[in-house]
């Protein structure tokens, strides 16, 4: 069996072995196997959905074949047509020589099991906001959910954190916004298939400038977090996605820092904001000590999202009132 090798993988995979794969490789197993080995030779990066080769091969196969996405093994052994097998060669070649994130090459992405529209117009969603909203670590913070009436998503893109707002908080008014025109055209399509056009607005919004007045239950965001430098050195995959989608300035604050200062008249009394920063704890706590940020851990993450309250703003303090907690 012929196996591209890394300088010439992808040359490989798209021509001269082609039709030797096709006639060779039978079964969804051995697809599986020679994906994982083309795209390992390949030196792909994951990290847009799948973490691993083998979660990355299993989701373009499954994908290809228009099965279930989330378990492979009951289908190992299912013989695929010519057809079929030209089409699972052709996708993972395409994985290889693009560069390009599995969730492009498809238009779709899975978060919390919940399935979104995507394209290269907005990043692959992968927040641990997600998370927090779908399970129950939101109670310490939101203790009763009927009593969100309002709620805001900034830095929106592919909509999926408003839609799952919305299913978790199913009497409240959902605010989508999004500096990108592109971006809301892609939330858009996505609260269209959910069917929520009536609970969930967009809105072009740079931050605050551009939302509606008024002030909201819940505020949440996944902004652009990414050190100007880091985003410089990306791996292709990450440099397919929209580069405003990861720019958070010199220290990656940017956004975040300016959240803080417009959000306060932004709450209801008893509101919470609830943003996600990756790596920056150390740096946000040191660059605001006045504000006492409560870090929600996840089952994949720690210390990357904060949640503060109205009353934090009201408050000045001195010193870091840094609360550490992990609501598991």
């Amino acid at each position: 069996m012929s196996c591209p090798q890394r300088s010439n993988g992808a040359a490989r995979f798209m021509t001269d072995s082609a039709l030797q794969l096709i006639d060779e490789l039978v079964t969804i197993r051995d697809w599986l196997r020679h994906a994982v080995t083309a795209m390992t030779r390949a030196g792909l990066v994951f990290g847009h959905g799948t973490e691993t080769a083998v979660d990355e091969a299993a989701f373009l196969i499954l994908s290809t074949l228009a099965l279930p996405i989330h378990d492979i093994n009951p289908w190992l052994d299912c013989r695929l047509t010519r057809t079929e097998r030209e089409a699972v060669r052709a996708l993972v070649a395409r994985r290889i020589e693009t560069r390009k994130p599995a969730a492009y090459l498809t238009n779709t992405a899975y978060i919390q099991g919940r399935k979104f529209y995507v394209d290269e117009r907005v990043i692959v969603p992968r927040s641990f906001i997600a998370e927090l909203i779908a399970s129950d670590r939101l109670a310490p913070i939101v203790a009763d959910g009927s009593e969100v009436g309002r709620v805001l998503d900034l830095c929106t893109g592919s909509g999926c954190l408003a839609i799952l707002a919305a299913e978790a908080f199913p009497d409240a008014e959902i605010h989508a916004s999004d500096i990108s025109a592109d971006a809301l055209a892609v939330a858009e399509h996505n609260i269209r298939d959910y069917g929520l056009e009536k609970r969930v607005r967009t809105f072009k919004a740079d931050l605050f400038d551009g939302i509606p007045a008024g002030s909201y239950d819940l505020i949440i965001s996944n902004p652009p977090y990414v050190a100007a430098a880091e985003v410089e050195a990306f791996a292709p995959e990450y440099q397919a996605e929209p580069q405003i989608a990861h720019l958070g300035g010199a220290d990656g604050l940017d956004l975040v820092k300016r959240i803080l200062e417009g959000v306060g008249e932004r709450l209801t009394p008893e509101g919470n904001l609830i943003v996600e920063i990756g790596t920056g704890q150390e740096a946000l706590e040191a660059a605001r000590p006045d504000l006492p940020f409560l870090w929600l851990d996840t089952e994949t993450s720690e210390g990357e999202v904060f949640a503060l309250t109205a009353a934090d703003f009201k408050q000045k303090r001195g010193g870091n009132h840094r609360r550490a907690r992990k609501h598991r």
